[in-house]
């Protein structure tokens, strides 16, 4: 796809979810300062169907805007529904949802279904499995034009129709491409003067279909999320893996609480159970050695 129909694909999904905004004050804010990044345009310039849109604001005001502007639309949608808050410590906006941090709209009663932390074995884990999977059946069901709230965690809100909202990161372009992984992702749209940016070191990634790592918080994810990539017919030197590898290297992975920030976004169905498996044997003061993760990763998977 060339770049000008790419940026009137753009422009025409952004003003559709602007003018879906109720809000004149969140309206102003994310028209001023939003940042469309990731793999949908990647997606585009390689003729493949897109996702979604990836939204990344500019400022922390626009981001706490947006977070409690769909949190009472969430919330407000049916009466019955539990605690949940945004809060905004040490600059960080996130969506707090008592234990779990998820919260979902589900297809089979349409009512909003709230996630309990449940301990492993428990009978009700794969109906929890099962809901939080459901979301993604939703996407496609509302009116076009209309973005509602659909899968909410915190670091992110899920729209109906391919929009997905980050509150994990803000700030200017630069700043939201230092936690990206791949470098073919790192095109991007503007909303304050409309403007599309290519960037040529992305374009010549795209081109090859080589994956480039530029470093990510979340090493954890991009060695997962390369197996994609590579069954899509792309390519990676042993090099690039080494620089994720020896950023895993730095991380804790002892801590359950650690592991879980750094699976964020990994399959929820197979990797809550783990993260539920491993947190039950820390309480149990059980040794978590290689041998005994090998022995959960073969159980779960």
């Amino acid at each position: 796809m060339k770049k000008k129909t790419i940026k009137k694909v753009l422009d025409s999904k952004f003003d559709s979810f602007v003018n879906s905004i109720d809000d004149e004050r969140v309206k102003d804010l994310v028209s001023k300062n939003t940042i469309i990044t990731g793999g949908c345009i990647a997606s585009m310039l390689l003729k493949e169907d897109v996702n979604d849109y990836d939204m990344y604001f500019r400022n922390f005001e626009t981001v706490k805007a947006v977070a409690e502007y769909y949190v009472k639309k969430f919330k407000s949608n049916k009466a019955k529904h539990k605690e949940m808050l945004v809060t905004d410590e040490d600059g960080r906006v996130r969506i707090m949802i008592k234990s779990s941090g998820v919260e979902s709209e589900t297809t089979n009663n349409d009512e909003y279904q709230y996630f309990e932390q449940l301990d492993p074995g428990d009978p009700s884990q794969d109906e929890f499995i099962n809901n939080a999977l459901e979301f993604d059946k939703d996407r496609k069901t509302s009116k076009k034009g209309e973005y509602k709230p659909i899968f909410l965690t915190s670091n992110a809100i899920t729209l109906s129709n391919d929009v997905q909202l980050i509150l994990r990161f803000y700030g200017e372009p630069e700043d939201i491409h230092k936690n990206f992984d791949y470098v073919h992702c790192t095109n991007y749209y503007v909303s304050w003067n409309k403007e599309l940016i290519t960037r040529p070191r992305a374009l010549e990634c795209l081109l090859a279909k080589e994956l480039i790592y530029g470093g990510s918080l979340y090493p954890i994810c991009s060695v997962i999320r390369m197996k994609k990539f590579l069954k899509r017919g792309w390519s990676i030197t042993a090099g690039e893996i080494f620089k994720m590898v020896w950023q895993i290297s730095k991380l804790n992975l002892n801590s359950p609480e650690e592991l879980s920030e750094q699976l964020l976004g990994v399959d929820v169905s197979y990797f809550y159970q783990l993260i539920e498996l491993l947190k039950k044997a820390e309480k149990e003061n059980i040794d978590i050695d290689y041998a005994y993760i090998c022995k959960l990763v073969d159980e779960v998977f």
